[in-house]
């Protein structure tokens, strides 16, 4: 584990003390999961940019194709 000396505005930093009391969870928990599920998100999005790039609307139309045109079940009309 490493240490990170960070400047944060003052009301980011009350607010963080406020919410991480509330979760029962210290400042520095608080903020290392913001920055995980932050970092998580961003990753994603690089993830399906890169697929968007290999995408190819012929196939997905020819895939629709394939599906079959049935009405839906009763439980999935509404």
């Amino acid at each position: 584990m490493s240490a990170l000396s960070i400047r944060l505005p003052e009301s980011l930093h009350k607010n963080a003390k406020v919410y991480a009391s509330q979760e029962g969870i210290s400042v520095n928990q608080l903020i290392s999961t913001a920055l995980a599920e932050k970092l998580s998100a961003l990753a994603t999005q690089d993830y399906l940019e890169q697929r968007a790039t290999r995408s190819s609307r012929d196939k997905f139309m020819a895939a629709m194709a394939q599906v079959p045109d049935a009405e839906p079940e009763p439980m999935d009309r509404k």
